[in-house]
């Protein structure tokens, strides 16, 4: 049987009296790619940001339903956020490096959470740069500012700053729709690559973006859940016409 990395049962959420998500039923499995598409202002987002509980940080949000991560209620009063934020990693739609260095931007996370063995500290910086398809590119100059990399690079350089935590699960939200077509056909082929340890979820509204990368592809439309399925199905035999209408570019 796969296993659930993520689940959600019968989720809401209100933004103070706007019913932003409605009754979401999805799972993800481990080592697999998820899609999130649909047009603006449909959910895909709100539903991400659920899954670290950065919508906690929103005043005035409500959600009733169940959120699973590793089949633990990640709601429950009992949960550390800071803990479970470890485990889930976030990438943004803009490239956010601080203003450090190269070096400084990967080893943060590892700093703020209390190590400080220069030697591991090296390792980890070097072994999250290689996953993230940017040391070739940055080794000899990781005393650097983080602003001297291009926009691809600092995008990777930020998955790079999220993996050096070791998550299990990394949350992509747009992570290539500031790029130039070279730096996202990186970011793809990373996110191809890093399937094998991680579980990972993307928002695009690229849908060519969601047909190459992902393993499957949820469709959402004015904040419900309307089908999730294989990405081959979604693409080529979807179930519901106004899936069909969206992937066909009748609206959107």
């Amino acid at each position: 049987m796969p296993e659930h990395k993520v689940e959600t049962k019968n989720l809401n959420l209100f933004y103070s009296d706007f019913h932003a998500l409605k009754e979401i039923n999805f799972k993800a499995d481990k080592n697999t790619v998820t899609a999130f598409i649909g047009p603006s202002g449909c959910g895909k987002s709100t539903l991400l940001r659920v899954f670290n509980r950065m919508n906690d940080l929103i005043v005035g949000v409500k959600m009733e339903g169940k959120v699973y991560v590793d089949d633990k209620n990640i709601y429950k009063k009992n949960v550390v956020v800071d803990e479970l934020r470890k485990k889930i990693g976030m990438v943004f739609q803009k490239p956010n490096p601080f203003p450090k260095s190269i070096f400084e931007n990967v080893a943060y996370g590892l700093r703020v959470n209390g190590e400080n063995n220069k030697e591991f500290i090296a390792d980890k910086v070097e072994t999250s740069l290689k996953k993230a398809a940017l040391w070739d590119e940055v080794k000899d100059k990781l005393k650097k500012s983080a602003f001297e990399l291009s926009g691809g690079q600092q995008q990777r350089l930020c998955i790079a700053r999220t993996l050096a935590i070791e998550p299990s699960i990394v949350l992509m939200d747009e992570p290539a729709s500031a790029l130039d077509p070279m730096s996202t056909a990186k970011i793809e082929e990373l996110i191809y690559e890093l399937k094998e340890n991680y579980t990972i979820i993307i928002v695009t509204h690229n849908m060519q973006q969601a047909a190459r990368v992902s393993d499957f592809t949820a469709f959402f439309y004015l904040g419900e859940l309307v089908e999730w399925d294989t990405t081959k199905t979604i693409f080529t035999n979807p179930k519901e016409s106004k899936t069909q209408n969206y992937i066909t570019g009748r609206f959107g």
